[in-house]
């Protein structure tokens, strides 16, 4: 029992000295690790200004090859869980937006050629409406919706 009390600690101890390393030589800092948070998106009131907001320009063409899959109704709007995924080539961007929420923009994946055209997240639809993906892909601007009714404790 000691012994295991022992190595926890040096353990501990260890790992603690290579983060204080690490931030001392400069190697961490709170920058490096916070990721971009677009402030004007993400409190955007209405759909369109929040896609303007993270896009430039609210120009989105519709598209068959993105789809939504959620459930058609929610019994629990606090955790819905929605997948993306699109066949589209050279994705840049795939963002959810939920019609009815206070502020719509729910997530926002920056991509690379590395990464598959696909996202999976949950989230909290506060009413019935539609989840809406966009995709930036090739520097065009494609969308797609998905109607989600939302029912308190599966009670239509």
């Amino acid at each position: 029992m000691i012994k295991n009390k022992r190595r926890l600690f040096l353990k501990t101890a260890m790992a603690g000295s290579s983060v204080g390393v690490a931030v001392a030589a400069g190697l961490l800092t709170p920058t490096a690790v916070l990721a971009e948070w677009n402030k004007s998106a993400f409190t955007a009131k209405k759909v369109p200004d929040a896609i303007s907001a993270l896009y430039g320009s609210g120009n989105a063409a519709e598209s068959a090859e993105i789809m939504i899959t959620a459930p058609d109704v929610a019994e629990n709007g606090a955790v819905v869980p929605v997948d993306i995924k699109t066949t589209l080539k050279d994705v840049e961007n795939i963002s959810l937006l939920v019609s009815e929420n206070a502020s719509p923009l729910a997530a926002s994946f920056d991509t690379t050629a590395a990464i598959k055209g696909e996202v999976s997240i949950r989230v909290k639809v506060g009413k019935s409406g539609d989840l809406i993906a966009t995709v930036k892909s090739g520097g065009k601007l494609y969308t797609a919706k998905r109607p989600v009714k939302v029912t308190t404790g599966g009670c239509g």
